[in-house]
């Protein structure tokens, strides 16, 4: 189970919790689908799948979670027509015009009668709870999917301290810096062949840059400009490559040969014994990675 976008949160306690205590708090809320009149659902699953059965992957100390939410499916287009025709219908046999209110009530109806026969479509977001350095990391791109992630962990628990990690430095400042030269790249690091430069005014536009190498004067004159880096492109020790975004999002996270052939030298006979090598060498490598790289952005801000 390999992460490809991260989202990274700071525990504001110790976690306390065992795996098998959170197995049992989750377990209150584990997902059990839509019902027929249910537009949405959501809970949580089994990391593992159709393989596992506890709500919790534990190895190392960390702690892997998957949030399921469920959607049925009822497109706003149909619902349109169907409610032009039935508003058309009225206005025919009853030769009068329907106004607002009851074409929310028509609405309503058509969306009641939809709601049973519509398809559920799935989405299954997946973090894992790091108890020994406090951190949770979330796979996603977007902070709001993150956010929900958080918040129905704190439903579950109660009570769950945890808040988006901040640097000392903006990250805008060290990329951009790092592009022009101004400020080195710690050891183990290394820009790779993308980026985005932006300027504070919007009339002069937005670059991007990608298969291209950075430290040309090319680069570097759009950031004399005045433009900033906003998506940055690095490697590090030829073990992992990643985009890093200003608001610190991590994506497209992408870990090298040298650590997938750690994974196939292991011998992992069935889905729950590979699942298992592929999240601890993952957890592994980002606990090394992720303080070296709060690190080179300024340090970590920690709230009091």
């Amino acid at each position: 189970m390999w992460f490809r976008n991260l989202q990274l949160y700071r525990l504001g306690q110790p976690f306390g919790l065992s795996a098998e205590a959170l197995d049992r708090r989750l377990r209150k809320q584990a997902f059990k689908g839509c019902s027929r009149m249910d537009l949405a659902a959501s809970g949580w699953v089994p990391p593992l799948g159709r393989y596992g059965e506890q709500l919790v992957h534990a190895s190392n100390g960390y702690f892997m979670i998957c949030a399921r939410k469920a959607e049925k499916i009822i497109p706003a287009s149909v619902v349109r027509q169907l409610l032009d025709d039935r508003v058309a219908e009225v206005e025919a046999a009853e030769s009068r015009d329907v106004y607002r209110r009851e074409k929310l009530r028509m609405k309503d109806e058509i969306m009641i009668d939809l709601l049973p026969r519509a398809l559920t479509r799935n989405a299954d977001l997946y973090a894992y709870i790091d108890t020994r350095s406090g951190y949770v990391v979330v796979d996603t791109p977007m902070p709001s999917r993150a956010e929900d992630l958080i918040s129905q962990v704190r439903s579950s628990l109660g009570s769950f301290k945890a808040t988006p990690v901040r640097v000392k430095r903006t990250c805008m400042n060290t990329m951009t810096q790092w592009l022009n030269g101004e400020r080195r790249l710690p050891q183990g690091f290394e820009l790779g062949q993308e980026c985005e430069l932006k300027h504070p005014d919007p009339n002069h536009g937005i670059v991007s840059c990608k298969h291209q190498d950075l430290l040309t004067n090319e680069v570097r004159n759009h950031v004399r400009s005045g433009k900033y880096a906003t998506r940055l492109a690095i490697r590090w020790k030829e073990r992992l490559s990643c985009v890093l975004q200003d608001d610190l999002s991590i994506k497209r996270l992408y870990f090298e040969d040298v650590i997938r052939e750690a994974e196939c030298e292991t011998e992992a006979g069935d889905p729950a014994s590979r699942f298992d090598l592929d999240f601890s060498l993952m957890t592994l490598e980002l606990a090394e990675f992720l303080p070296r790289l709060l690190k080179a952005l300024g340090g970590e801000e920690i709230e009091e």
